[in-house]
């Protein structure tokens, strides 16, 4: 896929294309002070709460790391839900992503992905249940996902949930950071994306179908650590963004069967400085849609698709961590024009991100003491 040229640039052609669009030198840095939307906050008192799903009353599911899943209805916090698995709660390991099946209103199942425990070490998991009536419990629950190998790391997990328009859902896997060359090993899950049938086993239509060196759920491979997934409203493919080590945090359209080269191709370098793989492009390696460097920490996506911001419409929202703030990158077609950066007055780490059924803009903070907060034109 070719990169805009703005984006092979990186922020030194961020810093041109700024002066195109603004009298402001760092407009793409950092939206004028009367674009900034308001903040208030919706609930508090979370333990590092990681995602963020909407139920059809308005109401809202939220997962803290710990092991937790919440009901956020009418600005309170409810009793932890009963019927949650067990994670490994421990370095970025815990209780991850929520997200409703497509059907939930008629089959209220809800999908949790989460680090596992298990003998030998851990992984990635997604399980789900039928949500009781009175919000309180997920009866019936159920793996329909195991990361395979399982593994001794506390790192890289992923993990984000996106169902697609067929029903299947796509899974997002870290590379579990130490053992990241299996990134490009069809036989491990380790560093890819995969697409399953809601009740588990690979979805129809999989890339790597009937082949004895690869495994049947793998979508796409040769990532790092996707922490954003989401489907766009209008063609429906699938975007992710995935975490650099120093630098070269990427966003993506990852197709069926491509190889999108961690570690062997990526525009960051190593925490020490060292540089890893043999550089910036391969032959048979996808090139992403647009990278950061510095990182700015990516999580969570969500497509502006309400007319309650002016000129957010169309636009892709991502959080940032360590960096604490909301990007928003505008959109043509397949290709990034613009970046602005948002809400860095709030020190928040921005874990998730999501348009509620108002329109107005969600995010969740990861803190001791995280919160929702609700984004206001």
């Amino acid at each position: 896929m070719p990169r805009p040229d703005f984006a092979r640039a990186g922020l030194a052609g961020l810093a041109l294309i700024a002066a195109a669009w603004s009298t402001g030198p760092a407009a793409a840095q950092t939206a004028p002070a009367a674009a900034q939307p308001k903040v208030e906050t919706v609930v508090g008192g979370l333990a590092h709460p990681w995602g963020l799903a909407f139920l059809p009353d308005g109401s809202m599911l939220v997962t803290e790391r710990p092991g937790r899943l919440r009901v956020v209805s009418g600005g309170v916090l409810s009793p932890p839900v009963a019927g949650v698995p067990a994670v490994q709660a421990a370095g970025q390991g815990g209780l991850l992503d929520v997200a409703l099946d497509p059907n939930f209103a008629t089959n209220r199942l809800v999908y949790l992905s989460y680090a596992e425990p298990r003998a030998d070490g851990s992984g990635t998991s997604v399980a789900r249940g039928r949500l009781s009536a009175d919000n309180r419990a997920l009866e019936g629950v159920e793996v329909v996902f195991r990361q395979m190998p399982t593994f001794r790391s506390n790192m890289h997990f992923g993990s984000r949930l996106a169902f697609d328009r067929e029903g299947m859902l796509f899974v997002t896997l870290g590379d579990r950071f130490s053992a990241r060359e299996q990134a490009q090993d069809l036989k491990s899950h380790f560093g890819k994306i995969v697409r399953i049938r809601p009740e588990g086993g690979a979805a129809p239509g999989n890339p790597f179908l009937g082949r004895a060196d690869a495994l049947p759920e793998i979508w796409s491979y040769g990532h790092r650590n996707i922490q954003a997934a989401g489907i766009h409203p209008q063609t429906g493919r699938l975007w992710t963004i995935e975490h650099g080590a120093r630098g070269g945090d990427e966003v993506n359209i990852p197709q069926a069967g491509k190889n999108y080269g961690w570690p062997v191709i990526t525009y960051g370098v190593d925490y020490s400085g060292a540089k890893i793989g043999e550089g910036t492009a391969r032959p048979g390696m996808e090139q992403p849609v647009f990278y950061w460097d510095p990182s700015i920490a990516p999580s969570g996506l969500a497509f502006v698709t309400s007319d309650a911001f002016p000129g957010w419409k169309g636009s892709l929202l991502t959080g940032g961590l360590r960096s604490q703030l909301l990007a928003r990158l505008q959109l043509s077609g397949d290709g990034v024009t613009r970046e602005e950066r948002l809400l860095r007055d709030i020190r928040e780490r921005i874990r998730d991100v999501r348009q509620g059924p108002d329109g107005l803009i969600y995010l969740v903070t990861d803190d001791p003491n995280g919160k929702i907060l609700r984004l206001r034109p």
